[in-house]
C-alpha cells in the first residue's frame, strides 16, 4: 500500500490513526527472500534473496497499567507492546533518495543486527535503537538472512558470510551518495563480523587516501579477537573512529567462545591488548538484569547515553560522561547512581 511521504521518511514517532499507540517507521535494506505472505511478520523469510528496500511500520501500544511498576524497578519491564504493523517496499534507487531527504544533512547510520534475528525481530530492535538515540530519518536497518532460530548458529554464520559481498556494495553506494567520511556504521553481535569483513573487502579493492566512514561502532562483537587483530590495520584507514563495546557478563559470547575455541572481541580479557588506535568501552560494571547480558545497547540507560554522545554529539571518549580511563584506549563505563539500568531480551 502507499503511504504519505511524511510516513515514508522514517521520521519520529507519531500517534496511530486510532490514537491508542505510537507509530514509527524504520528504513531497511535486506537480502532476505520474499515469502509471498501478506502477514507483515512473515513478509520476508530466513532464506537468501536479492536486495530489497523499504520501511517497516512499528506500532507501540502503551501498557499504562505497567508504567508505574516499570518506573520503580531496577530491571527492564516493557512499558508497551511492540508490533510490526506493515512492511512497505520501495525500489532501491528510491530508497536512497528517501534516506537522503529524511537524513536532512545528518550522517546516515547503517545498523546491522546479529544472530537469531528474524526480519520482524530485527525491525523491532532497530525501532527501539532508533527511538532511544533519536536517529529516526537518518538510520537504516541492514537485515541479512538470519533464520531467527536459536539452534541455527552455523546456518546463520553461513548466511552472514554470503551477505558480505552484497554488503560491501551497499557500503560503496553509501559512500558514493553521502560522501567520504559521512556515514556511521553500527553493528551488533554476529553482524559485526559481516561489517568488518565487508570493510576488509573494500580495503583490498582499493586502499583509500582518506577515511570512507566516520564512526564504526561494534556492540558485543562476535568476532574471533585474534582474527580482528589481523584485520585491524587493513580497516583502520577506512574509518575515522572505531569503538568496541565489551563485557564480562555476556553469556552468548561465552558460548560462542566455547563453540569456536577462541575468545570473542566483545569479551573482556588479555586478547584486547595491542588493539591500538581504537576505543574499547567496558560495560561490565553496569548492573544487568537479563540472563544474557548481550543487548545492553538497547536497554541500558548508561550505554544508550554513551552511544548518544558518540553518534549524535561526536564526542570522543575523553569528553563523554561516566567513562573512566583504565588503559591507553580502554574505558570503563561507570554506573550512574539513582538511575535505573534496564535490559531485556526482546
Amino acid at each position: 500500500g502507499n503511504a504519505s511521504d511524511s510516513r515514508e521518511t522514517g521520521s519520529a514517532t507519531k500517534p496511530t490513526r486510532d490514537g491508542v499507540g505510537v507509530s514509527q517507521s524504520v528504513l531497511f535494506l535486506t537480502l532476505r527472500n520474499r515469502t509471498g505472505s501478506g502477514e507483515p511478520a512473515d513478509y520476508f523469510g530466513g532464506e537468501r534473496g536479492t536486495l530489497h528496500a523499504g520501511y517497516c511500520e512499528i506500532i507501540k501500544t502503551p501498557l499504562r497499567v505497567l508504567k508505574p511498576i516499570a518506573d520503580n524497578t531496577s530491571f527492564y519491564i516493557p512499558d508497551g507492546l511492540v508490533s510490526l504493523d506493515a512492511v512497505r517496499e520501495v525500489p532501491v534507487e528510491k530508497f536512497w533518495s528517501k534516506l537522503q531527504q529524511s537524513a536532512k544533512g545528518r550522517r546516515p547510520v547503517l545498523y546491522t543486527h546479529g544472530f537469531y534475528i528474524s526480519f520482524e525481530r530485527g525491525c523491532k530492535r532497530a525501532a527501539l535503537f532508533q527511538e532511544n538515540l533519536g536517529v529516526g530519518g537518518r538510520m537504516a536497518l541492514f537485515s541479512w538472512p538470519s533464520d531467527g532460530a536459536i539452534l541455527n548458529y552455523t546456518r546463520d554464520e553461513a548466511d552472514l558470510y554470503w551477505s558480505v559481498a552484497p554488503l560491501e556494495k551497499i557500503l560503496d553506494d553509501m559512500v558514493d551518495r553521502f560522501g567520504k567520511g559521512r556515514v556511521d556504521l553500527v553493528a551488533h553481535s554476529l553482524g559485526t563480523r559481516g561489517v568488518v569483513l565487508a570493510l576488509v573487502m573494500m580495503a583490498n579493492a582499493s586502499p583509500p587516501a582518506e577515511p570512507l566512514f566516520n564512526e564504526l561502532v561494534l556492540l558485543a562483537p562476535d568476532i574471533d579477537a585474534g582474527t580482528f587483530k589481523q584485520y585491524l590495520p587493513r580497516i583502520k584507514p577506512l574509518v575515522r573512529y572505531i569503538t568496541v563495546y565489551v563485557s564480562d557478563n555476556d553469556s552468548p559470547l561465552a558460548l560462542s567462545r566455547q563453540v569456536h575455541g577462541y575468545p570473542r572481541l566483545g569479551e573482556t580479557g588479555p586478547h584486547l591488548q595491542g588493539l591500538s588506535g581504537i576505543d574499547i568501552v567496558d560495560v561490565s560494571e553496569l548492573s544487568l538484569s537479563s540472563p544474557s547480558g548481550h543487548v545492553y545497547h538497547l536497554y541500558n540507560e548508561e550505554v544508550i547515553s554513551d552511544l548518544d554522545q558518540l553518534l549524535n554529539q561526536g564526542s570522543p571518549a575523553n569528553r563523554r560522561k561516566n567513562l573512566k580511563r583504565t588503559g591507553k584506549d580502554y574505558w570503563r563505563l561507570q554506573p550512574v547512581t539513582g538511575d535505573k539500568n534496564t535490559e531485556n531480551e526482546d
